[in-house]
């Protein structure tokens, strides 16, 4: 039976219980980051956690652990669940409210972090998935679009969309019609040789994965771009991915059942990708605790 961590408390998954008065059940009053774990490592913590960090500021609650306490947390639960490969997420709630929209006054956050098994991926040969244009349009650009908010609705009503129309992943679109990201990660096209992706003002969330890519990029010195650009132009590009942090990237081979364009760049972001998760986590890796307590 895997274990999770509640509250700085290791339990079986099976007694990790919430209020059904957590505000995050009641309201999507919450914060969550989901991270990729290799060799014992959880890929690019720092930035997934000065992310959680700035939304939870921008929201206005005070999680009770610091950095180091949720990292032993963290190396707890891999070492008890033997998690060397996996999806971890980290899901923080304002806690525990009374009935109505304002916040209490003194409230006090629930942590919540559980790891789940990680899809096998070969590198060099990223997934394949068909798209389908959601009719489904994400609000406005606010700050709350930066981060990974408990409320997920655009996306999950999305993701019912692209599985009626036999599509794996869905893009969404901006407020004013532009392209923003897919349901599940951020999204990029080449164009005359040319790697584009949309800006962050379409309300698509500034992925640590799209960074990497950009990284990667600069690295390799390719031409990038921020763009906006109407749904029109991935059905004249060269290769369209997808990237999160779970897969890496992703080539799109299909938008509303028409085929896309496959370009020989698309698995080489994907072996860099995974070439770069295990340098970084081979010379970072966690060590296991010497003790571990589970309630």
């Amino acid at each position: 039976m895997p274990f999770v961590m509640l509250n700085g408390r290791l339990v079986h998954e099976s007694q990790a219980m919430v209020s059904v008065f957590d505000r995050s059940f009641l309201y999507g009053d919450g914060l969550f980051e989901t991270l990729l774990v290799w060799n014992s490592r959880p890929f690019r913590w720092e930035q997934h956690w000065e992310r959680l960090q700035r939304g939870l500021e921008l929201m206005r609650v005070a999680l009770p652990f610091n950095a180091g306490q949720v990292k032993e947390q963290i190396i707890q639960l891999l070492a008890v669940n033997q998690a060397r490969y996996a999806v971890m997420r980290l899901q923080v709630s304002r806690g525990v409210g009374a009935r109505g929209y304002s916040p209490p006054d003194n409230s006090s956050p629930a942590l919540v972090i559980s790891t789940h098994p990680l899809e096998p991926v070969a590198p060099g040969q990223p997934r394949e998935w068909r798209l389908h244009l959601s009719s489904i349009h994400l609000p406005p650009a606010h700050p709350l679009s930066h981060f990974k908010t408990c409320n997920k609705l655009w996306q999950v009503m999305a993701r019912l969309e692209a599985k009626a129309h036999d599509a794996e992943e869905a893009v969404l679109l901006s407020a004013e019609g532009h392209l923003a990201e897919a349901a599940a990660g951020n999204l990029f096209w080449w164009t005359e040789g040319r790697l584009h992706t949309p800006p962050l003002t379409t309300g698509a969330l500034p992925g640590i994965t799209r960074q990497v890519i950009l990284e990667l990029a600069r690295r390799w010195d390719w031409e990038v771009r921020e763009t906006l650009a109407g749904p029109d132009v991935l059905a004249q590009a060269e290769g369209v991915f997808v990237t999160m942090s779970t897969l890496g990237v992703v080539e799109a081979v299909a938008l509303n059942g028409h085929p896309l364009g496959r370009s020989p760049l698309t698995p080489q972001c994907h072996a860099g990708y995974w070439a770069l998760v295990a340098r970084e986590s081979e010379s970072r890796r966690c060590a296991p605790p010497n003790t571990i307590q589970v309630s």
